[in-house]
């Protein structure tokens, strides 16, 4: 009876291995998601520290002398241009300004008398033309005395942003003090001043000059700002310039961008971190983070299911990364199939089971801005 039982046994898994052919059942098979390598445009941006910078800044000064009677303006507050601020005790001046209009008054009187009598050869020429002369210069001193009477009361050179009094009523200034009464900036719109390195500047240029980077549409050229909590500046600026004349102490140069700025909410001397558009890669490949790994040489490498199902490993070159996603500079092309899910089963050379990935594991389609900050990229 154990013998037959032997015999059974031996038989059922002759038969069992006759009917798996030597092929691993179909349930076996790793099930991965995959996303297919697509090509896009890849707007590159640098992001550089910097400082932010009134548009127009104006000391205010004094350009008489006297006594300060009183202050016209709310420190810390807005004022418009032409704008009362300081009234300088204008008593010497509104006494010079009479003397000399009384002096014009009886030269231009003078003058008009001899005009008939110099026709009429009743007095020589030369006495008529001296009362001219002395008429214009009465009129030229009136001139004088007339401005230093309307300096007595000091205006804002331009509109904008008061900031507090240096001086108070019945302090005593001179004209041509070197010390400014107040100052007032103009905060809307608002310059951020950052630097660039030569280095940096040349490798851009060397890239658009071999075709690798486009550049960017000057419609499309916005510059965004980050504050220094980390918070985004809601207003997009425009680039002013970049200065030819590179710094011998620091080897950069300055780029400019202005900012709107309605609220006030940017003050000159602030830090912050502007992101500038630097080109264009037209043929730009994006990957989800989580599909690249790296090796012990810390080589970045992905898997890449082939036609025929199986599984190879490639090495790849990855550039910036932002929002999750990798610019790879090398390794891949588009249409390709690189396995997003499931990485934990996936060697190379076995046969798996692509499936599409979730959408939100692959990147977008389209333009896309990457910040060129990482120092890890490979």
């Amino acid at each position: 009876m154990r013998l037959k039982f032997l015999s059974a046994s031996v038989v059922f898994l002759l038969v069992a291995c006759d009917q798996g052919g030597g092929q691993p059942a179909a349930s076996s098979i790793p099930q991965v998601g995959v996303t297919t390598v697509k090509s896009q445009p890849v707007t590159l941006m640098k992001q550089l520290p910097g400082r932010t910078n009134a548009v127009k800044t104006a000391e205010v000064r004094p350009q008489v002398s006297g006594v300060i009677q009183k202050l016209l303006f709310t420190e810390g507050g807005e004022v418009k241009a032409g704008q009362p601020l300081y009234q300088i005790d204008p008593a010497t001046y509104k006494a010079a300004y009479d003397k000399a209009l009384a002096t014009w008054q009886n030269d231009a009187m003078v003058a008009k008398r001899y005009q008939p009598l110099a026709a009429a050869h009743a007095i020589s020429q030369q006495t008529y033309d001296d009362a001219v002369a002395a008429e214009r210069s009465a009129k030229a001193d009136l001139e004088t005395a007339r401005v230093n009477l309307d300096y007595t009361l000091v205006k804002a050179p331009i509109a904008g942003h008061i900031s507090r009094s240096l001086v108070t009523a019945g302090a005593l200034v001179t004209n041509g003090q070197t010390d400014y009464l107040a100052t007032i900036q103009q905060l809307d719109p608002i310059y951020v001043d950052v630097s660039e390195s030569v280095a940096d500047l040349l490798s851009l240029r060397r890239a658009m000059a071999q075709g690798k980077l486009e550049k960017v549409d000057d419609n499309t050229a916005t510059v965004k700002l980050q504050l220094e909590d980390g918070s985004t500046y809601p207003l997009e600026g425009k680039l002013a310039f970049s200065e030819v004349n590179v710094s011998e102490t620091t080897g950069t140069v300055v780029l400019r961008a202005i900012f709107p700025n309605p609220h006030n909410e940017l003050l000159p001397g602030m830090y912050v971190h502007a992101v500038f558009p630097q080109g264009v890669q037209q043929q730009g490949i994006l990957l989800p983070q989580e599909a690249i790994m790296h090796d012990a040489k810390g080589q970045p490498y992905v898997y890449v299911v082939k036609p025929d199902s199986s599984v190879e490993q490639r090495n790849i070159t990855t550039g910036e990364m932002v929002k999750g996603n990798w610019l790879v500079n090398s390794g891949l092309k588009s249409g390709e199939q690189v396995i997003v899910n499931g990485l934990q089963s996936v060697r190379s050379g076995i046969k798996v089971n692509a499936q599409a990935a979730n959408s939100q594991d692959t990147p977008a389609a389209g333009g896309v801005s990457l910040s060129m900050t990482d120092p890890s990229a490979q």
